[in-house]
């Protein structure tokens, strides 16, 4: 029997998820507006730890190409408001008003009873899909030189409602959420992601197997979608089996889009992240309604803090992302070829690729290249 507090939890996410069966777009379009010099205004969340530093590196190598923006800088810290969690409200607006925003890394403590602020965030602003592209860098040598798929993760619900309550003493349950109203969105976008990039095969990550009911629904909205994509194969896999095969040998994954439930694109996205080098070279993008965000998704690492060691690459490759969705393709074309060629080149890296650059040397080095 559930609590009164997880019941009303329940109904609440239930609710959200069936006022979304509305939505009439499966991704948020780009709706920003130029100012009078022609610029568009982007929301900047420089983060915890590393990140003031990390962002002012994009700032920087923005500037020296001449990105068309201006960065609207935002303090998502929490606030207590009638006795609940919350984004202030200046960042709300600010980021609903822009339509996109770019966030560098932010710390949560562990067990201590602290709701994520990431996981805050995507609740704001119904940030339905996280889309993490992992895609071998060309120059930059690690086992293996093959990897190219992306990996689109639900973002909503499952494991990750933070449903949680004390059934007694010493025995604590926690709920998975699984709807066939998200189910079915983040899947249409995993087929509409793969239409507009030209990759030809969905996979569906699962583990039906054992949650033949929560897993098996979701591979059910899965199923329906595809029907209306006949020209994208779809195929399915087990989540475990996906792990083994993936890091045996990646090339069979290669332009395809793997979609999965919230917990299981958070292991696999970070297990592709290795293949390629890490976090610090896995851009991510969070995709919603009426605004998306793009974030870097390593740790705040507090311990290099202030000492110019950080490595940008992962917060610069999601402002690209950031770019393309918003139409500026050849800005983001221009930097991104600076960065892979810096990186390859191998003279001006941070330490966490091999090198030994300071923060500032490395953002110096791709700005040479602009």
């Amino acid at each position: 029997m559930f609590s009164r507090s997880a019941t009303r939890s329940i109904a609440a996410s239930v609710r959200q998820a069936q006022a979304a069966r509305g939505y009439a777009s499966v991704t948020s379009a780009f709706a920003g507006k130029k100012d009078s010099a022609g610029n568009y205004s982007v929301t900047l969340i420089p983060g915890d730890g590393i990140g003031p530093e990390i962002a002012e590196s994009v700032k920087k190598i923005y500037t020296s190409a001449k990105v068309p923006i201006v960065w609207e800088e935002v303090d998502v810290t929490p606030i207590l408001k009638d006795g609940k969690t919350v984004i202030p409200d200046d960042a709300i607006y600010s980021v609903k008003k822009n339509t996109v925003a770019l966030k560098g890394p932010l710390a949560t403590p562990i067990g201590k009873g602290h709701v994520s602020l990431n996981l805050t965030l995507r609740r704001t602003f119904n940030l339905f899909a996280n889309v993490r592209p992992c895609v071998s860098i060309q120059g930059f040598k690690t086992p293996y030189d093959n990897v190219n798929t992306v990996l689109i993760r639900e973002n909503t619900e499952g494991e990750y409602s933070g449903i949680e309550h004390v059934v007694v003493d010493g025995v604590v349950q926690s709920i998975k959420l699984i709807t066939y109203e998200a189910s079915e969105r983040v899947a249409r976008y995993a087929f509409h992601y793969a239409q507009e990039s030209g990759r030809k095969r969905v996979t569906a990550v699962h583990k039906a197997n054992i949650m033949k009911m929560s897993d098996g629904m979701f591979l059910t909205a899965c199923r329906a979608v595809a029907k209306e994509y006949p020209d994208i194969a779809y195929d399915e896999d087990l989540l475990d089996r996906i792990c083994l095969r993936i890091t045996q040998d990646p090339s069979p994954f290669a332009d395809r889009v793997m979609v999965m439930p919230n917990l299981y694109g958070d292991i696999l996205s970070d297990l592709s992240a290795g293949l390629i080098g890490g976090l610090g070279l896995t851009p991510s993008g969070n995709i919603g309604r009426d605004a998306s965000i793009f974030e870097a998704v390593h740790g705040s690492a507090p311990d290099i803090a202030g000492k110019g060691l950080a490595n940008p690459t992962a917060l610069l490759l999601s402002s690209l992302m950031m770019l393309r969705h918003m139409g500026l393709n050849e800005y983001a074309a221009r930097i991104e070829k600076a960065t892979l060629s810096t990186i390859a080149e191998g003279k001006a890296i941070t330490g966490d690729l091999g090198g030994k650059a300071s923060t500032s040397a490395y953002t110096d080095a791709i700005i040479a290249k602009l």
